[in-house]
């Protein structure tokens, strides 16, 4: 290997190898992927195809160390002062050169690293050093999924701009891009959204959260756009995210093959894998402050990012199937698909029984599950009794005739014409459900049963008719009596893990209603970028309306939970 400057790299003056050295001695922990990466580049320094020069990035540093300020509280206007992890990973990236050549090595690096571990601000004040100390008249792109996301980069490195040069005498930002006077470096952002992405000159790219994108757009736009420079820069930074096949997954694929030396192509030599995962997900369970497995994906942790926050993320991950995705995904960068079943069969199938005489003339909430022709129609009502915690759900069900010979329904365990004998479940004449039919079941039980219905959570889909025979019956829509439930993350996420835990509780007692049991059985959980979750369908033809249902009423129950619980306990 070329050695220029420097006779022998050791630990003492290579932050790679002493980061290297300090996972060997255990001080530091780090899992096997990053592991073996480290492994690679050690053997690298022997490889006569490079040499390593620490000049640029001793620079990048130092620009860093000396002249960059954080933009985020609790520390902001402070000095950055980089970790060993952060060091050796960009003193990596520019240090590897080509030995014909003398130009970089790595054109491109992907940084998978669990959230709140400062791959933003890192990588912002990277980019900053790069539009001071880097080339003369580069284009610096801050790229993501969209806008938003696109802008968080960018304002941090000019807020970082600001703090160093708040008088714009060296640099200043205009509506398209922030200008380095002196040297005509340019930064500016880019999107999916972006019109003309193909045609620029692109030096130095941050692509962020790339766990949101489907397709390569960005990506392959941002490549191309760098194909005559000598040492470009691409650096996607992310966490994992919940997008199956999309752009991250065929770049880890690509990350993890350089990784195994499976792949060692023109492309895969000009890529450098940095990421932190665990090892198995058994390590999230286990891990805590002594064994620190945690730390395989939070490099920050006890530095940056706290014990105590994770230690509160792990414990809801324990209790709430929507936070354990999210948290195992953006918190451990364990790849999850996005849904899964919601509920195990221990969290719905238990002994709890009532008789509906009990709440005779007793005040309830409602919610219903409407649809016209294949689904099933579902209706709930919600009744507590003074000082009991628990929630006692009575259902019907609704479905049109020609559902009987449904094959589908029927193979995904549906025994419809079994719960009709039953009484549970009511069959319409026809192709379609008179919904007014269901609006008559909630007047039933006060004619029967004296039971008043105070409020009632529906969708606005399919629900006129409905809403028309509800307001014949007394329940007026303009007077709240009737209450618009949208069916979708933002509105129905914190009441499905309210749901999820009053079950696990078993504080709700729905008489092992076997459709609700099915239902329950058949439901999955989704969950976005935001954490926020929804009930879905695991398979298409298994229906999930009275799961839906429930969430539904449990909503209803978050509104207006003081109020009820007063008429409660009033009697």
């Amino acid at each position: 290997m070329r050695i220029k400057e420097c006779n022998t790299w050791t630990a003492d003056n290579s932050f790679l190898l002493e980061y290297k050295a300090r996972i060997e001695t255990g001080e530091i922990i780090v899992g096997q992927e990053l592991w073996q990466e480290l492994e690679n580049l050690a053997e690298d320094f022997r490889n006569d195809r490079y040499f390593y020069n620490t000049d640029a990035a001793r620079m990048r540093l130092g620009f860093m160390e000396n002249c960059v300020r954080l933009t985020k509280s609790p520390y902001y206007n402070r000095p950055m002062r980089l970790m060993l992890w952060q060091k050796a990973w960009i003193e990596a990236l520019y240090s590897f050169k080509m030995a014909e050549t003398g130009r970089d090595r790595f054109k491109k690096t992907i940084l998978l690293i669990a959230r709140k571990n400062t791959k933003s601000e890192t990588s912002s004040g990277l980019a900053l050093a790069e539009f001071i100390v880097g080339n003369e008249g580069a284009d610096i792109c801050c790229s993501s999924n969209d806008d938003t996301q696109s802008s968080l980069v960018y304002d941090a490195i000019d807020t970082m701009r600001q703090l160093i040069d708040p008088d714009d005498l060296d640099t200043k930002r205009n509506q398209r891009f922030i200008l380095n006077r002196a040297t005509n470096t340019k930064i500016f952002k880019m999107s999916d959204r972006t019109r003309n992405k193909e045609g620029r000159n692109i030096d130095f790219a941050i692509v962020d959260e790339t766990h949101e994108m489907k397709g390569n757009v960005i990506g392959k736009s941002i490549e191309q756009s760098q194909s005559l420079k000598e040492s470009p820069k691409f650096i996607n930074i992310t966490t994992e995210g919940f997008v199956i096949d999309g752009y991250l997954d065929e770049e880890l694929k690509k990350a993890r093959a350089v990784i195994s030396r499976e792949d060692d192509g023109p492309a895969a030599e000009r890529l450098l894998p940095w990421l932190y995962t665990q090892d198995s997900e058994l390590e999230v369970w286990q891990g805590n402050r002594e064994n620190r497995f945690w730390m395989k994906s939070n490099p920050t942790l006890g530095h940056i990012k706290k014990w105590e926050y994770l230690e509160e993320q792990v414990d809801a991950a324990r209790k709430s199937k929507a936070d354990r995705i999210f948290v195992l995904a953006k918190d451990f960068n364990i790849k999850q698909n996005g849904s899964a079943a919601w509920l195990g069969i221990e969290d719905y199938d238990y002994e709890a029984v009532y008789d509906l005489e009990d709440f005779r003339g007793c005040v309830c909430l409602g919610a219903v599950d409407l649809a016209e022709t294949t689904d099933l129609n579902a209706a709930k009502i919600l009744m507590m009794k003074p000082d009991d915690p628990k929630k006692y759900v009575y259902q019907h069900y609704f479905i049109p005739e020609s559902k009987l010979t449904e094959s589908d329904d029927k193979n995904a365990g549906a025994k419809y014409e079994e719960w009709a004998r039953a009484g549970l479940l009511t069959v319409c004449e026809g192709n379609d459900v008179d919904l007014s039919i269901v609006a008559d079941w909630f007047y039933r039980l006060y004619t029967e049963y004296g039971i008043k219905l105070w409020k009632c959570g529906y969708d606005q889909k399919f629900a006129r008719e409905w809403i028309s025979q509800m307001e014949f019956y007394g329940w007026q829509k303009a007077n709240d009596d009737l209450v618009l439930i949208l069916q979708n993350r933002a509105t129905l996420s914190n009441a499905m893990k309210l749901c999820e835990a009053d079950l696990k509780h078993r504080l709700v007692n729905y008489n092992r209603n076997p459709i609700d049991k099915w239902c329950l059985g058949n439901a999955g959980i989704e969950v976005d970028a935001l954490g926020q979750c929804m009930a879905v369908k695991m398979e298409t033809r298994k229906r999930i309306d009275g799961a839906v249902t429930l969430i539904i009423l449990y909503e209803m129950y978050r509104r207006y939970r003081t109020e009820f619980k007063q008429i409660v306990e009033r009697g």
